[in-house]
């Protein structure tokens, strides 16, 4: 009710003076102003550079059969290099056999896939063009809780929308559909929609702080972005080699819980450890010796309490260097060195 009181008499206002005096009477109003001044700032910075995301792919048979030749989606990107770089999301653009991107001035361009990445859900896809307008990719890890932040992108098919909310929350994980954890993932209340995915979450300079991922169905106000960070480190191994290595040790695990008496007789760092369950041969796991059984309980020098904590440590680990593991097996502390190689293709 406030609010409508200070806009009703900003429009009914007609007594002479300067503006400054009437914005001094009203610093709620002044404040509003100067919100909605660093959004259009923001927006006319950036978005230039958010396009549109359409994605054709052959239709099953039956849906063939039914007279429908091909299945359509749609989501968002931004344009990260004036020759012609988008980033969007992985699940945007990873099935389809054709892209077509709709840029803001009405262009429709076909866009080349140039890779992907799964496990942090992000792509990047090019079109043969000069002189775009790009975005500039901002540094993630400065965001606070409470920050403003600006979501744009063409949701349900609305092209250029633009929502607007705070920071709710940093460093959450986010599951990817491989299964494997995305980290740091920024929380925000900025209203997301499906098409929405791959559009940029701004901050009040115009920088890309994320890539715009999913929306927790039937909430309000929950939604989730990739860091800049990631994205960018992601984009890079994308468009120099088509993909991302990540280290690959061989082993599949299960979290277990260990009894109080095994951490004492053990010197567990942690009640909980990874137990191998699988070593896949001629892996690095199995070159030096590690079997079924076995628990991981440190990775270099990160404590493993947890299958996401060795996926976390191998995936910060260069490929090919030397990664000492600590194990407990028949009640024995042992040490081993090994030298993880590249994550194959769909693990």
């Amino acid at each position: 009710m406030r609010l409508q009181h200070l806009l009703s008499e900003i429009n009914t206002d007609h007594r002479p003076g300067p503006a400054a005096d009437r914005a001094a009477a009203h610093p709620e109003v002044e404040a509003l102003d100067a919100y909605s001044q660093a959004v259009i700032k923001a927006v006319e910075t950036v978005g230039a550079a958010v396009v549109s995301v359409g994605m054709a792919r052959r239709a099953p048979e039956p849906w063939r059969r039914r007279g429908v030749p091909e299945m359509r989606g749609a989501g968002s990107g931004v344009i990260i290099t004036p020759d012609g770089y988008i980033l969007t999301n992985s699940h945007v653009v990873s099935t389809a056999d054709r892209i077509e991107i709709r840029l803001q001035d009405g262009r429709e361009l076909v866009a080349a896939p140039v890779g992907e990445d799964p496990h942090s859900d992000l792509g990047v896809v090019r079109v043969q063009e000069t002189g775009l307008p790009s975005a500039e990719l901002g540094d993630s890890s400065a965001l606070r809780v409470g920050q403003l932040v600006i979501a744009i992108g063409n949701p349900l098919g609305f092209q250029a929308t633009v929502t607007t909310g705070v920071v709710s929350a940093v460093g959450r994980t986010l599951r990817a559909q491989t299964g494997r954890l995305i980290e740091n993932i920024i929380q925000t209340d900025a209203a997301l929609n499906p098409g929405n995915s791959g559009g940029p979450l701004v901050d009040f300079r115009g920088q890309v702080v994320g890539v715009n991922t999913a929306v927790i169905m039937g909430s309000q106000g929950i939604c989730f972005a990739i860091p800049s960070n990631t994205a960018e480190w992601v984009a890079g191994q994308l468009i120099r080699e088509g993909r991302v290595r990540r280290a690959y040790l061989g082993v599949s695990g299960q979290t277990i819980r260990a009894e109080r008496r095994e951490v004492i007789e053990y010197a567990l760092p942690a009640q909980t450890a990874v137990r191998v369950m699988e070593v896949q041969p001629g892996t690095a796991a199995a070159h030096v010796g590690i079997q079924p059984g076995d628990l991981i309980v440190k990775v270099g020098d990160v404590t493993v309490v947890s299958v996401d904590d060795l996926q976390r440590a191998l995936g910060r680990h260069p490929i090919g260097e030397p990664l000492m593991l600590e194990l407990v097996r028949d009640g024995r502390r042992l040490t081993l060195l090994t030298h993880p190689t590249e994550l194959p293709d769909g693990q």
